[in-house]
């Protein structure tokens, strides 16, 4: 039987990373505790704030609005979900998350399964927004 170490990681052990845009924050991942499926975070956009438009050649990806409301731009169609709404982007599919509102939004995401390696799990399709270095997810142990 496998031996297990559980571990706790909360919102203020993981430093923000703006470079794709917004406030995102990677929880669980390989990286902070191990996961061998997926990785969760959290990402908040302040009015006008957006995360610039990506896909994933290996994960879907899953959102679940928790406060707020985001404009989510899907293959090129747009989508409005308000707090309390959820909606997955498929493997492969072109997506932008924006917030079009007048209040803060904060938003769960979780993608799976993991890429073969970090760095083939992101693809950008626009100039990214923020400063600094991208997003640490790591690799499986």
């Amino acid at each position: 039987m496998q031996t297990f170490d559980p571990v706790k990681i909360a919102l203020d052990d993981v430093p923000a990373n703006r470079r794709r845009g917004g406030d995102l924050r990677v929880l669980l991942s390989p990286k902070t505790c191990g996961a061998t499926s997926g990785f969760m975070g959290v990402g908040t956009l302040e009015p006008g704030e957006f995360v610039s438009e990506h896909y994933h050649p290996y994960s879907e990806e899953f959102f679940h609005v928790v406060r707020g409301r985001l404009l989510l731009r899907v293959d090129g169609k747009e989508l409005r979900l308000e707090a309390g709404e959820s909606f997955m982007v498929p493997i492969g599919v072109r997506h932008r998350i924006e917030n079009p509102g007048t209040e803060q939004a904060f938003v769960t995401f979780f993608l799976g399964p993991l890429a073969p390696s970090p760095e083939l799990g992101h693809v950008d399709c626009e100039p990214l927004p923020g400063e600094g270095t991208l997003p640490e997810v790591g690799d499986i142990r």
